[in-house]
């Protein structure tokens, strides 16, 4: 009896102690999910927050909307450029202390940008120095999810991960829009300071981690060869809309002293000299690992077929919803003459799409396979722009584009519950903090590229629609026509954010009153533009995805072995 009983007690004890034990342990793992995705949330937010605001700030500034496109484009740019890095930081130093010092540099460059009075110092606060801090802890948010989570719980955590960074997209117009409305657009990023301080206070339960098999040598040529040439390549995709695509509009003037490309517009050197700096990256890269160097990026994460599909698909998904939260409020704020709040109130329908689909989703992906969510996705991005762009006019509401928004909206949270898990699953712990910092450039790279692509088709088509709907116009005097038209070409600004173009002199208030309504279709015909690339782009994502591999649910895959008896 006496040995019963002892046999009895020792399995029990171990027992109780692994329950006890497992509560605080669960504590730590799923808090460690809500930090990293209030991180990653306040990362993705600040790359739209901004756009609702634009008409205010450049307002206030006395500026042009492409001073503040740099703004918007530039963070994300920063973000494209350093991610890698932040990750082979993490790497090498610790993930959650790059995490944490990440933090502390975002919360600094959001105090600089909350009391900037001018482009340059917001270009500094917002677009270098929060995005230095964002590429520390952005990387880390999805390689410390890799390191903490296994199986299906991690399908689970990159499901909320995936489906908070695609609501924040969604919801950063909305916060952005009351605050500016009701308070300051500034309050926009001093809100930051205080929820950078929660992720110090939250980061003590994340567990450290780090890839000890590395040396911790970081490759500086590969980030500047990196940096400059993503720079470039963004510089000549921008500068389009005021120089040209191909052929020189005006001269280019750097520091004060004229730049001659002959004929050319200075576009055209800049994407060669991109495309030139990101050559010698990969030549670099491969010549590093060769001669038993770290890179900045191993090339054979490249040859990881699922890894790189996905991450692909991210990016490209990104250039349109990048491109419409950018052109969308535009025309909510010219046309339709909305405040920045009521602008966000009008994106809420994506938002709410967002939110409700991402989970259910994830629900979904234990019966469906992810490569199917993620193509159905896409499908519903292509519809959701499609019917926007047949739906806009100059007397479309904020009702006009619920539908599309939904559609929209539905679709991401169908793509971003699933993406991220079936990318990053496909690479080691040990490459996760490489991998994620590969993977979030490459979303960066398509926020960034979306809307420099997308600013500058919409204001080259703005210019282009106001010289012709001037042309065409009945009601303009022709003998008045050539100088009114040099004038409105300059004036996309005042389009956008002044009712329409201001003509200088006396003239006739049916005069003015038909460059109001010409400069009104205009910004509809320049959104329709915009919105038929959005549609491309969910083609060319569609297109990508078919090269996502068909993997099965472990659930699934448990169940179909169950009935089968193997």
């Amino acid at each position: 009896m006496p040995d019963n009983t002892t046999a009895a007690t020792t399995t029990f004890i171990p027992t109780a102690t692994a329950t006890e034990t497992a509560k605080p342990a669960n504590f730590k793992k799923w808090g460690t999910l809500v930090v990293l995705s209030l991180a990653l949330a306040i990362i993705i937010i600040d790359t739209t927050i901004l756009n609702v605001s634009l008409g205010t700030i450049i307002r206030e500034f006395k500026t042009t909307i492409q001073n503040i496109q740099w703004v918007i484009t530039a963070y994300s740019l920063t973000l494209a450029a350093l991610t890698i890095t932040g990750g082979r930081l993490g790497d090498f130093f610790g993930r959650k202390r790059m995490f944490m010092l990440g933090a502390i540099i975002f919360a600094i460059g959001s105090t600089i940008t909350s009391f900037s009075h001018n482009v340059p110092t917001m270009i500094w606060g917002e677009a270098i120095i929060e995005g230095i801090g964002a590429a520390l802890m952005m990387p880390a948010t999805a390689s410390l999810l890799v390191t903490t989570f296994k199986g299906r719980e991690r399908a689970i955590a990159f499901g909320v991960w995936g489906g908070i960074a695609a609501a924040s997209s969604a919801v950063g117009p909305v916060l952005g829009g009351w605050l500016t409305t009701h308070y300051s657009w500034r309050w926009a990023f001093r809100v930051n300071i205080f929820v950078a301080l929660l992720l110090l206070v939250g980061s003590i339960i994340i567990a450290e981690a780090r890839d000890s098999a590395e040396k911790p040598q970081l490759d500086w040529l590969g980030v500047f060869l990196s940096a400059t040439g993503l720079l470039a390549l963004v510089f000549g995709i921008i500068e389009a809309s005021q120089y040209g695509w191909w052929l020189a509009k005006q001269t280019f003037v750097a520091f004060g002293s004229t730049v001659s490309f002959g004929h050319l517009s200075v576009t055209v050197p800049a994407l060669l000299l991109g495309a030139i700096l990101l050559t010698l990256f990969v030549w670099w890269e491969a010549t590093a690992e060769k001669n038993g160097r770290t890179p900045l990026v191993s090339l054979e994460l490249f040859k990881n077929r699922q890894f790189i599909s996905g991450a692909v698909t991210t990016a490209v998904m990104m250039l349109g919803m990048s491109g419409l939260i950018f052109s969308l409020p535009v025309f909510l704020q010219s046309v339709r003459q909305l405040d920045a709040f009521h602008t966000g109130l009008a994106l809420l329908p994506l938002s709410f799409a967002v939110m409700i689909v991402a989970p259910l989703a994830a629900a979904l992906s234990h019966r469906f396979n992810p490569k199917y969510l993620i193509q159905a996705g896409l499908v519903l991005n292509g519809l959701g722009y499609l019917v926007m762009n047949r739906m806009i006019n100059v007397d479309a509401t904020v009702a006009t584009f619920a539908p599309g928004l939904v559609l929209f909206g539905a679709g991401m949270g169908l793509v971003m519950s699933q993406i991220n898990n079936l990318t990053l699953s496909a690479v080691s712990v040990q490459e996760a903090g490489e991998a994620s910092g590969v993977n979030n450039t490459l979303r960066q790279l398509g926020s960034t590229l979306g809307s420099a692509i997308i600013g500058s088709v919409l204001l080259t088509a703005l210019a282009t629609n106001l010289v012709g709907g001037v042309a065409k116009s009945q009601k303009i005097p022709t003998a008045l026509k050539p100088a009114i038209s040099q004038q409105v070409a300059t004036q996309t600004s005042n389009v956008e954010f002044s009712g329409g173009a201001q003509i200088s002199g006396s003239s006739s208030p049916a005069i003015r009153q038909e460059i109001v309504a010409i400069s009104h279709q205009a910004t509809v015909d320049a959104n329709k533009k915009t919105l038929a690339f959005g549609v491309l782009f969910s083609l060319l994502g569609l297109l990508v995805s078919i090269s996502l591999p068909k993997i099965k649910n472990e659930h699934v895959e448990r169940e179909e072995s169950a009935a089968t008896g193997h």
